[in-house]
């Protein structure tokens, strides 16, 4: 689960550097890079939900 929260903070640094790029400078390619960095993190927190529910079964 430790690796779960590693890998979903790393992406969402990158999510939150291109959107920022996407909404200070206009960079429409920033943009995509960030709705899959969403994409991502919505899979890893599915995956960090069902984690928890199993560690909180124990």
């Amino acid at each position: 689960m430790k690796t779960l929260v590693e890998k979903a903070a790393s992406i969402y640094e990158a999510f939150k550097k291109e959107a920022e790029s996407q909404v200070e400078n206009g960079n429409k390619a920033a943009g995509a890079r960030a709705r899959k960095a969403s994409l991502e993190l919505e899979k890893l927190m599915k995956e960090f939900r069902k984690a928890s529910l199993e560690a909180s079964k124990k």
